[in-house]
């Protein structure tokens, strides 16, 4: 992991409207939602899927989807373990800000190796990055192949690929982990919003 740069000469400005004030503005407090897991394996969709049924509810969210940052603020970044290491540290400053900011913000990465979901967990207070695995089985992850990846990464074209020949370290000890390979969306999706009401971020139906 490589060391943490500290810009010069600056000094943390806090705001007078703080996350407090923000969330009881809301009306629910706001929390990281790290869904993780293979390429196909649902994240992005699911996360949509949550961020609908919270929007429907009256929450404040927003995802930050991978494929989404890799056009802009994570642009000039390739597939490196050090690149997807910085890719992962960017996120979690950004995802960080919009916690401050009093959402629920839904972050849909594969986000391959647990010592960079774990740095982002350790930006935030305990409580405040509620890991999601998408669990499913690769095999399964290759009959979807939507973006056709699998196929160019068996065939040899993109090298590196997460499942192929670049591991995959599937949490340990998530906060939940929905079997997408098997459940339903509304079912993985229950399961997220039970979650959230379990702790406390989203008020009791």
């Amino acid at each position: 992991m490589s060391e943490k740069k500290i810009s010069s000469n600056v000094v943390w400005h806090h705001a007078t409207i703080d996350r407090r004030r923000r969330e009881a503005l809301n009306g629910h407090k706001s929390v990281i939602l790290w869904f993780t897991g293979l390429s196909g394996s649902g994240k992005s969709t699911l996360a949509h899927a949550v961020e609908e049924r919270l929007y429907d509810m009256k929450c404040r969210t927003f995802v930050l989807d991978g494929d989404n940052i890799r056009h802009g603020l994570c642009g000039d970044l390739g597939f490196s373990d050090a690149d997807r290491e910085e890719n992962i540290r960017r996120i979690g400053e950004v995802a960080k800000l919009f916690l401050e900011a009093g959402v629920i913000t839904l972050t849909a990465f594969i986000s391959p190796f647990r010592a960079d979901r774990e740095r982002v967990r350790n930006l935030v207070l305990h409580g405040d990055f509620l890991e999601i695995y998408c669990k499913c089985p690769l095999e399964i992850c290759e009959q979807r192949d939507v973006k056709g990846l699998y196929k160019k990464a068996r065939a040899g074209e993109i090298k590196a690929f997460t499942g192929i020949d670049s591991p995959y370290e599937e949490p340990l000890t998530p906060e939940l982990t929905v079997e997408t390979g098997r459940e339903s969306l509304e079912e993985s999706t229950e399961k997220v919003i039970g979650l959230l009401r379990e702790r406390g971020i989203i008020p009791d139906a």
